[in-house]
């Protein structure tokens, strides 16, 4: 399968503290890699940097779209790596909880706008088709992710799993071929992380998406994805498959809070 994000060598220093220490990871098409290691190893300051919130102190990041040249991540804006076709959601969630939900996703289509400041003003014919193919794309989004019931209902208003769904849609609505999900499942009760376990899959599977995500939940973790990568104290010490991950005497020290020999 062919490569969709690729990280070499990635490195991110703190002063005098390495949180990232030459950490290597790749993610194919059509794949669910999870990201996983204890609290403080590096995971979300990964993504940090992969997403343009932090500039490494060194390394190389890229995407590969299907079409086109490999593009290098290093020294973008948050912005343009979402207009390159990467998106994410946080671990605490980030929704703008006065606007409604169906506007909340229509923001995420912000990227994929073509009209500029003079088109706002003055509203010309095109500019209006474009505002109702916005409405229309992020009402169907909705219906992708089972939010249609919310659709005129303030953000802050959800219960606490309709939130998170929330974030992932309005992500999704940016059209990326990655999507990265920081720690999806937490606070969710057990309903709710089967939908989600469902729902990532229905995503990667309809959407032509290839899924990272960083979490805590190992029957989740352990259920949805292809390869794990284990990162412990800013490096990585392991990368398999489910099954290689549960059993490498490493991991099951470093994280899995058991006895190697058990």
């Amino acid at each position: 399968m062919k490569a969709v994000l690729e990280v070499s060598q990635l490195t991110m220093d703190f002063g005098g503290l390495r949180a990232l220490d030459h950490i290597d990871l790749e993610v194919r098409e059509g794949e669910i890699v999870a990201l996983i290691g204890p609290n403080g190893a590096g995971k979300t300051t990964f993504f940090n940097c992969i997403t343009g919130i932090y500039t490494p102190t060194d390394g190389n990041m890229q995407l590969m779209p299907a079409e086109g040249a490999p593009v290098r991540l290093n020294g973008l804006k948050p912005n343009k790596v979402t207009e390159n076709g990467m998106a994410r959601t946080f671990q605490n969630i980030r929704l703008f909880q006065n606007m409604t939900v169906l506007e909340n996703v229509m923001i995420g289509r912000h990227c994929r706008l073509h009209s500029g400041i003079p088109g706002a003003v003055f509203r010309p014919p095109a500019n209006r088709r474009e505002e109702k193919q916005i409405v229309e794309d992020s009402y169907r989004m909705l219906e992708k992710i089972g939010l249609t019931g919310y659709v005129n209902e303030f953000a802050k208003n959800l219960p606490y799993g309709a939130q998170r769904r929330l974030e992932i849609a309005r992500a999704l609505a940016t059209e990326p071929f990655i999507l990265l999900l920081d720690e999806p499942a937490a606070g969710m009760n057990a309903q709710e992380t089967k939908e989600l376990d469902d729902l990532i899959v229905r995503i990667r599977d309809q959407e032509q998406v290839s899924i990272l995500l960083i979490e805590h939940d190992m029957k989740l973790v352990m259920s949805l994805s292809d390869r794990i990568y284990v990162v412990d104290y800013g490096k990585r010490i392991a990368e398999g498959n489910p099954e290689a991950i549960k059993n490498d005497p490493a991991v099951i020290k470093a994280y899995l809070g058991e006895e190697i020999d058990a």
